[in-house]
């Protein structure tokens, strides 16, 4: 499955500016409902963005942060309401974290908001509703 990312800044600013912020001691999450993600048969996806500041560390640590979040939220993604942008950002508590922990910390932010997909939002052919 292809993960579709946020990549240009005025992406970001959007998302900054019109969305909704949920938080923890790990990472920060800005959701976006963005309607207008949808492929060619009209199905809507998700896109996400990562942020990581050189606050939480050299590049290095950087870049292991990012692959612990995107891991994370591939992992994950299928449980989630489609149409949306997430934009997570990283706090510096997350420099020293392990993958469960930070696993933990986006489900815990995805729960938050509100965006589990439930057995309520599936009919009885399991296709989303």
């Amino acid at each position: 499955m292809l993960i579709e990312k946020l990549r240009k800044n005025i992406e970001f600013r959007n998302v900054y500016r019109r969305g909704k912020s949920y938080s923890n001691d790990i990472l920060v999450l800005y959701v976006f409902n963005n309607r207008k993600n949808k492929d060619k048969e009209n199905f809507f996806f998700n896109r996400i963005g990562i942020s990581v500041s050189k606050k939480v560390g050299k590049s290095v640590v950087r870049s292991r942060v990012k692959r612990l979040i995107l891991e994370s939220y591939r992992l994950n993604c299928a449980n989630l309401k489609k149409g949306h942008d997430f934009v997570f950002i990283a706090r510096v508590a997350s420099k020293d974290k392990s993958y469960i922990e930070v696993e933990r910390a986006m489900k815990n932010l995805f729960k938050k908001a509100g965006l589990n997909l439930d057995e309520k939002d599936f009919n009885t052919s399991n296709k989303i509703l």
